[in-house]
């Protein structure tokens, strides 16, 4: 009996190291506000003498399909034992086009549900890149569909301002801007710049600067905001802190490194990208936040869906925003009721605590892994910025199993995945540190939970300030933004808010 069960036990092992390992996955070029450009290498170059001079490159948000270059029955590494990996091109976003988002999308299906043996290459791969620019981010290359000429305006407009934004939404220049995905950030303004040129005797040069300046801080608010929330009443009242936040960067505090040229400048502090990442080379080649949302005309599918939900949401803050930027004291307390002005003024930052960075000080043996190579005998597997968990010593390394997290509204759903069995890690790529300064939920001190969903790690800056519970009075449209909605009170904020932390008195 005992040599039975040692029989099915070997039997059910030898089933899942032939049921393989999870295939590489579809990976993009990103380093936040990096270089635009990400240099690769001569496989035989690198073998002999290291990352000593480029052979070419490649562009920020380009996405490849990676594999280990073998040399002599290893991976090719540098001395540290980081791989450069080889690669496939799925989208060259230098030479992008609208059918490259169905590309990338059908990559990454096919990618998703693939098992292999391990991750070779293939034979004759010539290049290798470093693997920690790589992340599998599942974000396709973003094209407004339809395209052509915009439909004749029939939406009513909410003011001057709004009349000419909608205006350039709906004009050549800023269709222009999106046709290509690198560089739409410059793109943007030069779209600005030759709209303004080109409608001088239309409207006065003054209130198409401001529209200007009001269509990026809307743009800045919508995408910082959590854009499931919709209309509802925190969400709105989000991205009413948001513009307030640029508002008293432009005026009450300018500082150039905050993306401040002089008072007023509104599109510079809000499209600075050491600031808002949302600006971000890839990003901005992935949201869309670039686009014309407001352009008339129907859009199919779900992006159809998505930008009819950004128009609403425009909508629904465009008023109070522009009011925010432009407006008074009296303007700022009506639409914060019950905030001290002195602080309302004072609010340049703030963060959403669910976005900062992820921590599981409950569990141990956690480590993320930025490049390494795991090997099974003569099969190699390559893991690239993912997260696993560490477990007992083996032959030069560790065992280990995927630590796979979801973050959820509440709480981060953990999930131990043993995908890569009997594979072990380098060990020079474990470092088994602890997780450090890492509060529940991402928020300081003083407010107490019964059970904790989710840690994240705080600002560095968080302590030079106080954290601040802003009022909105806002028309609650909800998260599908139908229906004229009711008129309520929203707070964000102060003590226990596990979302969105205003925070005041930070330079």
């Amino acid at each position: 009996m005992k040599n039975f069960f040692l029989t099915v036990w070997l039997m059910c092992w030898v089933a899942r190291v032939a049921a393989g390992i999870p295939a590489t996955p579809v990976m993009s070029l990103y380093q936040f506000n990096g270089p635009m450009e990400v240099p690769y290498y001569d496989a035989d170059s690198f073998a002999a003498s290291g990352a000593a001079r480029p052979a070419g490159y490649l562009t920020q948000g380009s996405s490849v399909i990676p594999c280990l270059v073998m040399r002599g029955g290893t991976p090719l590494t540098d001395r540290d034992g980081t791989p450069y990996v080889g690669f496939q091109m799925v989208v060259d976003v230098n030479t992008a086009t609208p059918a490259s988002t169905e590309r990338f999308k059908q990559a990454v299906a096919q990618r998703a549900g693939m098992t292999v043996a391990n991750h070779h290459c293939e034979p004759g791969v010539r290049h290798v890149i470093d693997v920690r620019r790589l992340y599998a981010l599942d974000k396709a290359p973003f094209f407004r569909q339809g395209g052509g000429e915009a439909a004749p305006a029939k939406a009513v407009t909410q003011g001057e301002l709004d009349g000419i934004i909608r205006a350039f939404h709906n004009s050549p220049d800023c269709e222009q801007a999106n046709r290509e995905l690198v560089g739409r950030r410059l793109a943007l303004q030069r779209a600005w710049a030759a709209f303004a040129a080109g409608h001088a005797g239309r409207w006065p040069s003054r209130q198409i600067e401001r529209a200007k300046h009001l269509d990026y801080v809307m743009r800045t608010a919508l995408f910082e905001g959590h854009l499931d929330r919709g209309c509802n009443a925190y969400g709105s009242c989000e991205r009413n802190i948001i513009a307030l936040s640029i508002r008293n960067r432009g005026r009450e505090l300018c500082i150039a490194g905050q993306g401040c040229g002089s008072e007023g400048d509104f599109q510079g502090v809000a499209s600075k990208v050491s600031q808002y990442n949302i600006w971000d080379e890839f990003l901005t080649q992935t949201s869309g936040l670039t686009s014309c949302f407001l352009r008339n005309g129907p859009v199919p599918g779900q992006q159809g869906v998505f930008l009819a939900k950004l128009k609403a949401m425009y909508e629904q803050n465009l008023p109070d925003v522009e009011r925010i930027l432009f407006g008074d004291d009296a303007d700022l307390s009506e639409i914060f009721p019950g905030t001290p002005l002195s602080e309302l003024k004072a609010v340049r930052h703030y963060y959403h605590a669910p976005a900062m960075g992820k921590c599981f000080p409950s569990h141990d043996r956690v480590e993320y892994i930025t490049g390494a190579v795991a090997h099974r005998g003569s099969d190699y597997a390559l893991l690239a910025n993912t997260r696993i968990k560490v477990d007992e010593a083996s032959g030069g390394g560790y065992l280990f199993r995927s630590f796979k997290v979801k973050a959820g509204e509440e709480r981060d759903e953990i999930d131990l995945v043993d995908d890569f069995p009997g594979f072990v890690v380098d060990r020079r790529k474990v470092q088994l540190k602890g997780a450090g300064s890492c509060p529940p939920y991402g928020i300081p001190r003083g407010c107490s939970f019964e059970e904790v969903g989710r840690y994240r790690t705080t600002p560095s800056w968080l302590n030079s300030g106080r954290p601040v519970e802003v009022t909105c009075r806002i028309r609650d449209r909800g998260a599908n933004c139908q229906g004229p909605g009711s008129l309520v009170t929203a707070r964000v904020g102060g003590v226990c808010d596990t979302q969105m932390r205003p925070v005041a008195g930070i330079r």
